[in-house]
């Protein structure tokens, strides 16, 4: 039997894309192994591309995005997931040209899926969400290689974004001293709050000397932006540092040269959390339910209903976003 539902759709006309909640039904979802009644969901950049229009993201329209879920499995027609379940789905093709989290129910593949952790609430997975998977895979990343905390800094680009602000938090929660990397100003209490235990301007770290090396500043960072400032941090690292690369937005080109990596001996760690293959999925999130997670992880979100959604979808356009945003698709 069908069941009806609110969704935040993204709708084309005459080459302009609008958004509003509608009512939809579970019987417009594709096919897949198992119905998800969403309790959470949470916005990303690509979320935000996803509902303004960006065909390189969504091809198709009218669209529900939304690349993240957490929730209760209401169907099932496979043996491994039972009605009730609680799970987490993010990445894959969710929320892209799949129908995503910004409505009520989803509908998706079992190799999607993985069971919600002890030690973590659905609302705290989301709070989450990609971004904090990210981040997650990127600071594993960083450990993996070996940096301790006495090593050094640990620089973290768009210190306030969705990314940036879970990294910092995680890492100040391992013990790690941070450099957070902001254009904002407004933002340095944010920051000092969530764990950053020093401030650096995203203009300090934009070089155009064309130098191949710069001072050695720090043991390892997480890059969310790309571009000069990537380049730059890269330039930074101490002798056998390593960054975790993970964003794009401040640029795609690298203009570097080879010293950095054979006099330096450092590392460039890309990182991919939409297709990584679900079996290594649970331990990354077990980390975060138990010995990564902050111990005020709240402190980084804002909780909004569908109809608040379209507002913060135009403030992560433009940059102006700061830590998590919720999203209660039942409030």
């Amino acid at each position: 039997m069908a069941i009806i539902f609110k969704a935040l759709q993204a709708v084309e006309a005459n080459g302009r894309f609008d958004m509003s909640v509608v009512t939809r039904s579970t019987n417009e979802l594709a096919e897949g192994d198992v119905l998800i009644k969403v309790h959470y969901s949470s916005l990303n950049y690509k979320d935000a591309m996803s509902a303004s229009g960006n065909k390189s993201i969504t091809k198709y329209y009218p669209h529900t995005p939304g690349i993240d879920v957490a929730g209760i499995i209401e169907e099932s027609s496979v043996a491994d997931w039972k009605v009730g379940d609680e799970v987490i789905v993010t990445g894959f093709d969710l929320g892209m040209n799949t129908s995503g989290g910004f409505g009520g129910y989803v509908r998706v593949p079992a190799a999607w899926i993985i069971r919600l952790p002890g030690g973590l609430s659905l609302r705290e997975s989301m709070i989450y969400g990609t971004a904090g998977f990210t981040a997650a895979l990127s600071v594993q990343a960083i450990l993996k290689h070996g940096i301790k905390p006495e090593d050094g800094l640990v620089a973290v680009s768009g210190a306030t974004g969705g990314v940036g602000s879970v990294a910092v938090s995680i890492l100040n929660r391992l013990g790690y001293q941070v450099a957070a990397i902001s254009s904002k100003d407004s933002a340095h209490d944010f920051l000092y709050n969530i764990g950053a235990s020093e401030i650096i301007s995203r203009a300090e770290m934009e070089d155009t000397s064309g130098r191949p090396m710069l001072k050695s500043r720090f043991a390892a960072a997480v890059d969310t932006v790309g571009g000069t400032v990537l380049t730059t941090i890269l330039k930074s690292l101490s002798y056998g540092g390593i960054l975790s690369a993970c964003g794009l937005v401040n640029g795609t080109d690298l203009p570097l040269t080879i010293f950095p990596f054979i006099i330096k001996g450092i590392h460039l760690a890309g990182i991919d959390s939409v297709n990584l293959p679900i079996e290594h999925r649970p331990q990354v999130w077990e980390s975060l339910a138990n010995d990564w997670k902050p111990a005020d992880l709240a402190q980084l979100v804002t909780e909004v209903g569908l109809q608040e959604l379209p507002r913060h979808i135009e403030q992560i356009l433009k940059g102006q976003m700061t830590g998590r945003v919720l999203v209660n698709v039942w409030q």
